[in-house]
């Protein structure tokens, strides 16, 4: 098995037992005119993570290394969204911003809109695996656990927005379910600033797993046979 180069220290990796985790590369938190560019965030460095995780995706199914993709949306209805009684209502961005905009309703993150969707630069193919999901984390209330696990996978690659978000969330829980989580530093943009970014690789690099330039991933995959 090859070592990658990662921090805090290498690390042993199979790619066969490897998935790539795409998470919300989504109109809605990549695309002007999205939900974090109409909430006010600055998604200036969108581009540049579209670009890398593109490349990597690339390089990953030349390698048949299964791609993960992870959707966050809502029902028109919002009847997954958890109701009053939930705090998602309260601290989830879309949720706040259709509160706080009503003519919004149904417009943002919501299943079937251009929101809603993957960006045109990293559209899904058939062979991949896309799990919907209405919470920060990929796991809560998904079948991701059984399908990973279906397909032998112990090794998780991240990429996606937002990197202290729903990132760092699917990543943490990846953890505790004794994956091996790597997040790819230069394929994530935070819903924030730097500082947001920088917390984020601090918390991977020192209690949840490990953080690597995606370079380091491309170097390695060329040189395995597909």
């Amino acid at each position: 098995m090859p070592t990658l180069l990662a921090k805090p220290e290498p690390l042993e990796i199979d790619f066969h037992k490897s998935a790539i985790v795409v998470v919300d590369m989504q109109n809605a938190f990549a695309s002007p005119r999205g939900m974090l560019d109409l909430a006010g965030l600055d998604i200036s460095s969108a581009p540049q993570v579209i670009h890398a995780i593109r490349t990597v995706l690339h390089a990953a199914r030349a390698a048949q290394i299964p791609i993960v993709y992870l959707q966050m949306g809502y029902k028109p209805d919002l009847s997954n969204s958890g109701g009053p009684n939930s705090p998602n209502s309260r601290k989830e961005l879309a949720m706040c911003l259709m509160h706080a905009r009503p003519e919004l309703k149904g417009k943002v993150l919501t299943e079937g809109t251009w929101d809603f969707a993957i960006v045109d630069e990293l559209a899904p193919q058939p062979n991949d695996l896309v799990v919907i999901k209405t919470r920060y984390s990929g796991f809560a209330g998904t079948t991701l656990d059984s399908q990973l696990r279906m397909r032998g996978i112990k090794f998780l690659l991240f990429a996606g927005i937002a990197t202290n978000v729903c990132v760092e969330s699917t990543l943490r829980d990846a953890f505790f379910l004794d994956y091996w989580p790597i997040l790819l530093a230069d394929g994530t943009m935070p819903a924030g600033d730097a500082k947001q970014q920088a917390a984020t690789l601090f918390n991977v690099e020192s209690f949840f797993g490990w953080t690597m330039h995606s370079t380091e991933l491309l170097k390695n995959l060329k040189l395995q046979p597909a």
